[in-house]
């Protein structure tokens, strides 16, 4: 779990690192068009997460078959040749399809996901989902922060050598110091029974499993849909103000740290209760503060309910990805638990694009108040589903 982390920690570190110094990477790719620009920076950021929800089911698929570890040094190869790859391009194209490439190659953190899923015992698994939660939320803090650094000290090209640097470290640490606990072949079929084709197959309660990837979507969607629109929410709070980027940095940080504080004590909650109390309690809570920064009056105030969000939020992926953990079979929990990070994916994507759209047309405090009406229809679709098991099957 510790190397997990660890690697987790460096490798979304090396990840995050160029989106300050993404656009003008691309300038000096010969793009001058302001508008160019920022088309190419959307493309380029989005095609990473675009391959890695399309290709999170085969990497878990193939980890179930020939080992989670053999997936993570997969992983951090891939990773390692591509971001170095990364500082030796010549044209936005040659960027672009680097970028795709560590999207297919990629994929440490899901991978990390569904190792310490599979290894940890079930009655600690939502407390360590919840200690590697924090580790990639922690990364993704710190990438920023030291991308706005690094290429002033030694440059950007060099910046994505020292990001393949960083990520060889963590490729090192996973092949020599992970040890994985392999599960037993199931016995081949007897004749004349049919055969189990997929993970699907394993699942022991379907209802059940297409909430929690519904409910895992909707979270990343109400996540990132708040995103874009921080910054002119904070102009709008505070009209004139000369540190408009600075203050929209530390909202959107609040909400991280509430994240990394919280996420393994409601992981411990979690296994101790049962899951879906906590899922659908933190989404509740979640909705409620929402709400309330759509009628937040000074970015203190903002500030202050974003990290009150981020401690209701932590607990939910470690929660949601234990319990879909629960009910998926030995063999099969790598390749669902890859369509859960797909769907995850897939409300990185579509929340941005969303939350934009609503915000421009509706106004601000449309946003906040359109997705909290998403999390309580997550909470009870949690609750409904939760109803539909026996009763001594629902702490799972």
């Amino acid at each position: 779990m510790f190397v997990c982390f660890g690697g987790s920690v460096t490798t979304i570190v090396a990840m995050t690192l160029l989106i300050p110094y993404l656009p003008i990477y691309i300038r000096e790719l010969g793009v001058t068009d302001p508008r160019a620009v920022a088309q190419w920076s959307g493309v380029t950021f989005g095609a990473t997460f675009l391959m890695a929800a399309l290709t999170a089911p085969l990497w878990g698929a193939l980890g179930d078959r020939y080992g989670r570890k053999s997936m993570l040094i997969r992983a951090s190869a891939g990773m390692t040749v591509a971001m170095s790859l990364t500082g030796l391009v010549q044209n936005v194209w040659q960027l672009l399809a680097l970028r795709l490439l560590v999207g297919l190659l990629g994929g440490y953190t899901s991978g990390s996901t569904v190792l310490v899923a599979t290894q940890t015992p079930k009655n600690r698994s939502a407390w360590a989902l919840g200690v590697l939660s924090s580790g990639i939320m922690a990364g993704s803090v710190i990438g920023p922060l030291l991308g706005g650094i690094a290429p002033d000290l030694i440059g950007i090209r060099a910046t994505f050598f020292l990001s393949g640097a960083t990520i060889f470290c963590a490729f090192l640490a996973t092949t020599f110091l992970i040890k994985e606990r392999r599960p037993a072949r199931a016995p081949a079929a007897e004749p004349g029974q049919p055969k189990r084709r997929t993970a699907w197959s394993g699942v022991t309660h379907p209802w059940r499993l297409a909430a929690l990837l519904t409910t895992a979507m909707l979270l990343m969607f109400a996540t990132m849909s708040v995103e874009p629109i921080i910054t002119v929410y904070v102009t709008q709070l505070a009209p004139g103000t000369t540190a408009v980027a600075t203050i929209a940095g530390v909202v959107m940080a609040a909400g991280a740290l509430g994240t990394i504080v919280s996420a393994p004590r409601l992981g411990k909650l979690a296994d101790r209760i049962g899951h879906p109390p906590v899922i659908c309690g933190c989404l509740l809570v979640a909705a409620a503060l929402l709400t309330l920064q759509a009628a937040a009056q000074n970015n203190l105030q903002l500030g202050l309910l974003r990290f009150l969000m981020g401690l209701s939020l932590g607990g939910l992926l470690p929660a949601i990805t234990a319990s879909i953990r629960h009910n998926v079979g030995a063999d099969g929990a790598g390749q669902i638990l890859g369509y859960s990070i797909s769907a995850q994916y897939v409300g990185q994507v579509a929340g941005p694009t969303t939350g934009g759209f609503v915000g421009g047309h509706f106004g601000m405090p449309a946003v906040f108040l359109s997705t909290s009406f998403l999390l309580v229809v997550g909470a009870a679709l949690t609750w409904w589903t939760r109803g539909r098991v026996p009763s001594a099957e629902r702490a799972g």
